[in-house]
């Protein structure tokens, strides 16, 4: 008996899976090999095409609303554990009440910090208008997609987490000329080049050189807070927060894995889906392998006792907390777009009012459409 399954290029999604795999086969017998595809692909690689190739697909959350309505993955039985859900990391895989997946690694939006450099660490998002806002020494992923993630998040924790906010506007006024100012902070608190960095990239740039202390926001990677993994550890904290509001809603982010409705062995597939998310597999081979477990006891009990306390504890508030973005049909293409004009927000200093006109008006396109 042999499957197939795809997970995305990284030693946090593919080393965990892997090894979790090996320590399967020689329980059961069912042996399960692994490819992978970059990054990039996991966002924008079609669920459809890699169903026709793989019997366990690793994909991201707001790609469920498509998959709901191709059928390219099989229903899975809903999980009953309360308390294994992180953020709401369970529930977003969950769509037309039907589960399209299981969360098998948790992430989100946080904030990450060199403690041997001791810099101020913003505590508001209004920080990064004082006149010291320099010496946070930031650093912060604005590549286009994550731009636009940071953009929902400071939204979100202002009180507009509901998107779209009505079927005119994708966020309110006043809320997204409060982040389009965040945001237009963080790029001139910065160099040019964040336009073109991913939290990957930023954290390596942290963990490798001195020149940048801090980064405020980016998606949290539990490998750079372990002894080793590179040459300086980092830790993470709680996200700002906006003035007047008491909760970092950052945007969650993990990933879930699901399995194909072409497999020919279908039950056992579930089954192993079933045990790979488990919290003794999460706490055990899946974290030991560089995994970023996504049960939510596992973050509990590594909080408290384990090499990576940095991580888990440091922004376990911030996850736990998180807001799930819109999963409807005509979000990733609206993304695309988004996308498409967001450098030019930062390198051509558009106005905040027209480029939110602009985000409206590519909102609008996209609903219609659906």
């Amino acid at each position: 008996m042999e499957l197939k399954g795809v997970t995305w290029d990284h030693p946090r999604g593919f080393d965990p899976v892997v090894a979790a795999s090996k320590e399967y086969a020689a329980r059961t017998g069912l042996d399960i090999s692994w490819d992978k595809r970059s990054l990039q692909a996991f966002a924008d690689e079609p669920i459809t095409d890699l169903a026709e190739r793989y019997d366990f697909i690793v994909l991201d959350h707001p790609h469920v609303g498509q998959v709901a309505a191709t059928g390219a993955l099989l229903p899975l039985p809903v999980p009953t554990d309360s308390e294994a859900s992180l953020g709401g990391s369970a529930e977003s895989y969950v769509w037309n009440d039907q589960c399209w997946a299981y969360a098998v690694d948790a992430a989100c939006q946080m904030a990450a910090f060199r403690p041997d450099m001791q810099t101020p660490r913003p505590a508001y998002w209004d920080d990064l208008g004082d006149d010291g806002a320099k010496d946070f020494r930031l650093l912060t992923p604005l590549l286009p997609v994550d731009a636009f993630d940071t953009f929902m998040t400071i939204v979100a924790g202002r009180g507009g987490e509901i998107m779209p906010h009505n079927p005119s506007e994708f966020v309110s006024s006043d809320n997204g000329m409060y982040a389009l100012d965040v945001l237009r902070r963080l790029y001139v608190l910065g160099p040019d080049e964040q336009v073109d960095m991913n939290p990957i990239k930023v954290l390596e740039i942290l963990a490798e050189n001195d020149e940048f202390a801090c980064s405020p926001c980016l998606f949290g990677y539990v490998n750079y807070a372990r002894e080793g993994f590179r040459a300086n550890r980092i830790r993470y904290f709680d996200l700002p927060l906006c003035k007047g509001f008491n909760l970092p809603r950052a945007i969650l982010g993990g990933a879930g894995i699901g399995v194909s409705a072409r497999t020919e062995l279908p039950s056992k597939a579930v089954e192993f889906a079933q045990w790979i998310t488990s919290q003794t597999v999460q706490s055990g081979v899946y974290f030991e392998n560089n995994g970023q477990p996504a049960h939510r006891k596992t973050w509990i009990d590594k909080s408290e006792g384990s090499d990576a306390v940095g991580f888990f504890g440091g922004g376990f508030q911030t996850i736990d907390n998180a807001w799930t973005r819109p999963r409807d049909v005509w979000f990733l293409g609206f993304v695309d777009h988004i996308c498409e004009i967001m450098p030019n927000f930062f390198r051509k200093n558009i106005p905040s009012e027209d480029f939110l006109r602009q985000v409206n008006k590519l909102y609008r396109h996209h609903l219609e459409r659906a």
